[in-house]
């Protein structure tokens, strides 16, 4: 069972007898009142977030959630092919389900997939990926006020905003979280 206490984002936890998983939380207290502690939580199955208030005497239990290593395979279109590395088993996840996911998701590489009730649901992403530049538009000679950023496309097709040093070619660190561009990788 966890208690506010315990919040953390990503954490899943059943409200109500639905799986959600916490987007985000704050400690609040009113006056002589006890303390709260507002929410706001993403179902697990749908996506649909709602936004609950609960007390610091409150309890939740985790759902059933099993966590395997899988390869990812290929993209058909309208979804995404996973293989376990250990039964050979093939999974497909919709596009839908997946939502920004699927512009950090490189052939052949191994990701945590999360399932309930023995259907997919979501993919656990580490913190950053390298992905290569596959175009962007070169620097202007005297463009060199601070901070200037231009679009880059990456190997996935996800578009972010890159210092004007970056060429065609290069590999770049991304963040998963926010989408924004971290680094030159070697």
């Amino acid at each position: 069972m966890y208690a506010p206490s315990d919040f953390r984002r990503g954490l899943a936890i059943i409200v109500d007898g639905e799986p959600y998983f916490i987007v985000d939380y704050q400690h609040f207290k009113m006056g002589r009142g006890h303390a709260n502690i507002r929410t706001r939580l993403k179902h697990i199955k749908t996506g649909a977030v709602v936004e609950k208030v609960f007390g610091s005497n409150d309890s939740f239990p985790p759902p059933d959630l099993e966590r395997r290593k899988m390869q990812y395979l290929y993209e058909d279109g309208e979804a995404f092919s996973f293989m376990d590395s250990k039964t050979f088993e093939q999974i497909s996840i919709r596009a839908e389900t997946l939502g920004d996911i699927k512009w950090y998701l490189l052939e052949n590489q191994e990701y945590m997939v999360l399932f309930l009730d023995n259907g997919p649901i979501n993919v656990e992403l580490p913190a950053s990926v390298v992905l290569e530049v596959t175009h962007t538009e070169p620097a202007v000679r005297g463009d060199t006020v601070s901070n200037v950023t231009k679009p880059a496309t990456l190997q996935t097709g996800l578009e972010v905003r890159v210092p004007l040093f970056v060429k065609v070619g290069d590999k770049l660190k991304v963040d998963t979280r926010t989408g924004e561009y971290l680094e030159r990788a070697n």
